[in-house]
């Protein structure tokens, strides 16, 4: 089956009802749009299996708990309406493809707004399922170079301001950072995020690692999101033998490291050869990073690297070829 037309026939679940993805929307008087007060996680398959999704719902309640959003549905009512959005939207999706998964909950309509809608409507739940292709065909080039990790000015929310293990869409210091790194002339940089007393915290959606003779390093998961993929890639190397050290990293550690990666949920590892224009070991794909990656690709039945690629030759030729979640067009933030 061929499906270039990524949004024709998909539904998405919104309080209890089935709509067309493009008309999908929340009220004006949601407190998500009025505030940024949503909490959310974003899932993928691997052969069409969802990988650790009940992780990303308990995950998801602890966000919302944090927040005092009133959401009392259970754990295993939400787990099941997620497998039934995916199988309604399956026909939509290429046999090659896996299922990218979004689930969001805000707090619902502020109380001020009540009367409008004749009382509480109560929290608002959104599901979505759509192909990963269309997230992963924007990393074109992951591998070869890699990605070059670029320090904005924009420093990361310190958890005692506003705790990053709350993985809420109230992030406009990701936005100004990737808006701050977009100024650079390369289309692989991502941004690295330094917390306020310097020290390396995470990218804008994603968590870092460098390998330092032969230890592999992370943040400490103070200041920074507690990824599941970060947990997964631990949990792989520590049955490979390596020595992992969560820990506060400076930029020097990042320099002068054998190697460097981000990991996060489309790809699982994103290699970084550079970092502010300083190349990182010898400017490729590590031996560690790579055997991370096949370690992720056996424990999951997909070729990671392959897939990815693949994606990425098919969104070349499409109208969202050049896209990209990371980064924006320099000429129009001038």
């Amino acid at each position: 089956m061929t499906n270039t037309n990524y949004s024709t026939g998909r539904t998405v679940y919104l309080n209890g009802r089935y709509v067309p993805e493009a008309e999908a929307g929340i009220s004006i008087f949601d407190s998500a749009c009025m505030f940024g007060d949503l909490v959310f996680e974003m899932t993928r398959s691997f052969n069409r299996k969802q990988f650790k999704l009940r992780e990303h719902l308990e995950r998801l309640y602890r966000s919302i708990k944090m927040l005092r959003i009133p959401f009392e549905m259970p754990i295993e009512q939400l787990e099941q309406l997620v497998l039934e959005v995916i199988e309604k939207n399956q026909p939509f999706i290429e046999e090659d493809d896996e299922d990218r998964v979004a689930i969001n909950v805000s707090r619902g309509i502020l109380s001020l707004y009540h009367p409008i809608f004749g009382g509480d409507p109560g929290p608002t739940l959104i599901i979505s399922s759509f192909p990963l292709s269309l997230t992963l065909g924007a990393f074109e080039g992951i591998y070869d170079p890699g990605l070059h990790a670029i320090t904005p000015s924009q420093r990361a929310i310190p958890a005692d301001l506003m705790d990053p293990k709350m993985k809420n869409r109230s992030r406009l210091f990701y936005m100004i950072a990737n808006l701050q790194v977009s100024l650079v002339a390369d289309p692989h940089a991502w941004a690295l995020l330094l917390d306020p007393d310097g020290f390396v915290t995470e990218g804008t959606g994603s968590n870092f690692f460098i390998v330092i003779d032969g230890e592999l390093w992370t943040p400490e998961p103070r200041n920074i999101l507690r990824g599941i993929t970060r947990s997964h890639t631990m949990d792989l190397a520590k049955q490979l033998g390596i020595t992992v050290r969560e820990k506060n990293i400076e930029l020097y550690d990042v320099i002068h490291a054998d190697e460097a990666f981000y990991t996060s949920t489309p790809a699982c590892i994103y290699p970084c050869t550079k970092i502010n224009g300083i190349t990182i070991g010898s400017g490729e794909m590590g031996l560690m990073t790579k055997q991370l990656l096949e370690a992720w690709s056996k424990d999951s039945g997909v070729d990671i690297i392959a897939q990815t690629k693949r994606y990425a030759a098919r969104t070349q030729s499409t109208a969202t070829a050049g896209a990209n979640p990371y980064r924006f067009n320099a000429d129009a933030l001038k």
